[in-house]
């Protein structure tokens, strides 16, 4: 069996940006490291005369373009229709109420959709590409728009390029110039020997020294010199866009806007209906089209795109304010379906800062160092030192970091004493995917000789040092039973070196094994509540990893992730695709994974019906991300182009954080079918109103300036009330819904025909019991039109919750939705207790027998309404 610890995915033991040493001069210049850059007050300058780092589109509307679109609104149109038609009937009264009508719905859908563009230019902030650059001499982080020309601009491996430049300073640096070349293959990278030419290179060129916007650092390090920035960079020349929050339409927009269509054409098509019927049988062909925009008025559900678009916007805000960001709104709809969570360890399940626990020596000796009062010892000193020198001097990889540590825990023994004696680092072998280990010469010019310090995975180091089978089974042993206590474990060598040349790799050493290091990376605190939460609301979590199985067992089993078989990378490479999507099922943890295979996991998962879901941070990450249903980046420690691939992205890298995503997922899309089943079911009794009066030959109840009336209270009800309305206490106890599943499904469709219909027979009883004389003829407007708003608030009630039979079983309050209702009483009792504003609105003051016969519609339908949730609410819940 293959022993493998140290995985290139996860060790970073060398970022070949940080693994060569950089050259100090270049040409006569300067190196970038040298420089000072830009001063604050140049780049300040520069932005003001040459504008933001940034290329047209993609920016906010202006109040003048909202209130265009607004006016484009069908419902606007019906009003002032009906308003022409008041003024030619020489209705003045009618015809100003209409219009002002028409002013309040302007004013209010700007304040929604405003409400919705600050939503959206934060989230466009959060999503912004952050740029290093030097200034003043020293680095600082800087929002890429803010990027001028003449600034050092600091690229590592990962990072997406903010601005074209000249490279100035170079360490085995490559770039991906697919995005304006189409050719995935990378290109070198060198500094730049001599001047800048007049015009720069075209991209895709070998050996450039040219770096373009819009590309990606897929190797190594340099330092750019900015040379163009937003439209005068090459990709704004051609006219791209590189910070579109949203790429895609959303399956839940897609089917709203084929509902809203065939709704449009029913409602049309009764309206004409009506316009006929009226015409023909009570004359008057003005009074006639009033009806007719009446009723066009009742019927279209023109709220429901403009509640998806608010629901959505304000949900990715909301994630937002929980570390959460959204980039792409089908993500916020998927994550309710996620079936299975992929996610690597070291950062995400673990704290990413790791400890040298356990040395091993090449004899079987062992020291721990987690116990009280450990000490190292002259033996186990040596082989921390050989350690150290095997890393970086700088390092930034955790791992590394660890044995720098232990320098500062034991000082001493002068475990970088090498260093201080006048030894300096000759050249550096870096870790590949051929060789997973990196290697270290150190040379000392007094002595005219060298060291080369390697470490690694143990089987490339055992490879380096050519063990035969039994000196190799012994390690493995060594190696597996650390790994079983949840230790990453690397192997550390050592060679001698004289001469003047340099072999061309590190193969070319004759190093000699000199011990084992295990080093531990905890468990964050957040993570096992957080698996439990998800499995509890079904949702499989897998473990891809690219440590040794035993070690990935270890940890899955701390963060509680469900037991289950563990597959290897070597067993991967012996299944084709259609053996691995029938394995993948019962599989918790991937170990010894490289990073091309986790795309072939994805989409493994994907071919066997699972919904995936992946976290990830590095450049190889990408593919893998994008692939997946819903890709999850880190935001603090992933690299730009991770972040790029995902439609999700975890601001704080915290793992519980995605608990609260899918939590929120599921609770907007509640709430949008929730929304969705109100708006359907209150047309109902609206347009029943309309039309009925017409068929019984009743005095119309219902003009344009009353439904206009009844919008002012269904807008902000259904974009404001059911968007804040909180979750239900088993939102993450249920089974994941299907992906494709309809937003207006046969079970909600039929729930909001019935409650519509019962609402619609008992205000239809009502007006029959006010038109047959009951109450005073001038007082049967009135006491309709209170029973109508009686029964659109019950719907309101009656679709809060899919779950229970009164709002009760939410995890909070719905404050919009009390203010809402608050304000809808007081504004109504006003219309119908006050004869003066009732006449404004072509009503009489309420009669007390009116309110009594409202009183008893409102308890009468509010228990048909219990009892028909009773047997809809098995189904709707699921």
């Amino acid at each position: 069996m293959t022993l493998q610890v140290a995985s290139p995915t996860e060790t970073g033991t060398l970022r070949s940006g940080q693994s060569a040493i950089r050259q100090e001069t270049m040409g006569g210049k300067a190196s970038a490291s040298q420089r000072t850059g830009l001063s604050r007050e140049q780049a300040a300058a520069r932005l003001r005369d040459e504008g933001a780092n940034a290329l047209p589109g993609g920016r906010s509307r202006s109040y003048p373009r909202i209130m265009l679109d607004v006016l484009r609104e069908p419902m606007l149109a019906l009003l002032l229709a009906a308003g022409g038609i008041y003024l030619l009937l020489g209705d003045l009264h009618e015809a100003l109420i209409l219009i002002a009508f028409a002013g309040l719905s302007v004013v209010i859908a700007i304040v929604q959709e405003s409400r919705t563009e600050k939503a959206i230019d934060s989230l466009r902030d959060l999503s912004m590409p952050q740029a290093l650059v030097i200034r003043d001499g020293r680095r600082q982080r800087i929002p890429s728009r803010e990027v001028v020309r003449g600034d050092l601009m600091v690229v590592e491996e990962g990072d997406r390029v903010a601005a074209d430049g000249w490279v100035v300073d170079a360490s085995g640096l490559q770039a991906d110039e697919a995005l304006l070349t189409g050719e995935s293959v990378p290109v070198a990278k060198p500094a730049l020997a001599g001047d800048p030419d007049a015009q720069p290179p075209r991209p895709g060129g070998e050996d450039a020294p040219y770096l373009y916007a819009g590309t990606l650092a897929v190797r190594g390090s340099g330092t750019i010199e900015v040379a163009a920035t937003g439209p005068r960079s090459e990709i704004g020349r051609i006219g791209q866009s590189l910070a579109s929050l949203e790429t895609e339409i959303p399956h839940l927009t897609q089917e709203t806007r084929r509902l809203v269509r065939w709704l449009a054409v029913l409602g049309i098509s009764v309206s004409v209906l009506a316009i006929l019927l009226y015409g023909f049988l009570r004359g008057g062909w003005l009074e006639a089209f009033l009806s007719g925009i009446a009723i066009a008025m009742s019927l279209l559900p023109e709220e429901l795109p403009v509640v998806l678009t608010l629901f959505m916007t304000m949900g990715a805000f909301r994630m937002a304010q929980k570390r959460v960001l959204a980039r792409r709104g089908s993500a916020i709809e998927t994550l309710g379906a996620a079936t299975v969570l992929c996610t690597d360890k070291t950062g995400t399940l673990t704290q990413n800062r790791m400890a040298i626990m356990e040395l091993k020596l090449s004899d079987g000796s062992v020291r721990r160092l987690d116990e009280d009062g450990a000490e190292l010892g002259a033996d186990f000193a040596e082989l921390a030192a050989l350690g150290i020198s095997a890393c970086l001097e700088e390092p930034f990889d955790p791992m590394e970091q660890a044995f720098h540590a232990l320098d500062d825990e034991f000082p001493e023994h002068g475990l970088k004493l090498r260093k201080r004696d006048g030894w300096h680092l000759h050249r550096q072998y870096p870790l590949s995917s051929q060789m997973l280990a990196m290697s270290n010469v150190w040379s000392d010019p007094a002595r005219r000789e060298g060291l080369v310090a390697a470490k690694g995975a143990p089987e490339a180091i055992a490879r380096l040092c050519g063990m035969d089978e039994d000196a190799r089974a012994d390690l493995d042993a060594h190696v597996a039973q650390m790994a079983s206590q949840g230790l990453r474990v690397l192997a550390v060598a050592e060679a001698r070196w004289q001469g003047e040349n340099l072999p061309e790799s590190q193969s070319g050493f004759d190093f000699v094994y000199r011990g084992l290091i295990g080093l531990a990376d905890p468990i964050r605190a957040s993570v096992p509540p957080a698996v439990a939460q998800l499995q509890e609301a079904g949702i499989r979590v897998v473990m891809i990893t690219g440590d040794y199985p035993a070690t990935a067992r270890a940890i899955a089993a701390q963060a509680g992730i469900a037991e289950g078989d563990v597959l290897t990378g070597d067993d991967m490479a012996g299944l084709d695709d259609e053996q691995l999507a029938r394995r993948v099922a019962g599989v918790a943890v991937f170990a010894r994974v490289m990073p091309d295979q986790k795309l072939r996991i994805v989409r493994a998962l994907k071919s066997s019906g699972e919904v995936v879901a992946m976290t990830g941070d590095g450049v190889n990450d990408a593919p893998s991300l994008k692939a997946a249903h819903i890709g999850i980046a880190m935001g603090q420690r992933g690299t730009d182009v991770a972040r790029e691939a995902s439609s999700i992205v975890l601001l704080d890298d915290d793992f519980g954080s995605i608990v609260t995503a899918v939590r929120l997922g599921r609770r907007i899309y509640d709430n949008v079918r929730k929304a969705a089943g109100f708006i359907f079911a209150v047309h109902i009794p609206i347009g029943g109103l309309a039309i009925f009066p017409l068929l019984a030959g009743w005095p119309l109840i219902l003009g344009p300036v009353h439904i206009a009336l009844l919008e002012m209270v269904i807008d902000p009800v259904c974009s404001l009330a059911f968007e804040a309305e909180p979750e239900e206490r088993d939102v993450m106890r249920r089974a994941p819904r299907a992906p494709e599943s309809a937003l207006i499904s046969r079970s909600l469709l039929g729930w909001s025909l019935l409650q519509g219909f019962l609402a619609l027979s008992a205000i239809l009883l009502l007006a029959a019991w006010a038109n047959h004389g009951a109450i005073p003829t001038g007082s049967v407007r009135s006491t309709c039109f209170a029973g109508l708003i009686v029964a659109v608030l019950a719907l309101v009630l009656a679709n809060r919750s899919f779950r229970s039979l009164a709002s009760g079983g939410k995890a909070g309050h719905n404050l919009p939705l009390a203010i809402i209702m608050g304000l809808v009483i007081a504004i109504f009792s006003a219309i119908f207790l006050s004869p003066p504003v009732a006449s404004l609105l072509g009503f009489s003051a309420l009669q007390p027998l009116g309110m009594q016969a409202v009183g008893v519609t409102a308890l009468l339908l509010g228990a048909a309404l219990m009892l028909a949730k009773l047997r809809f609410r098995a189904v709707l819940a699921n």
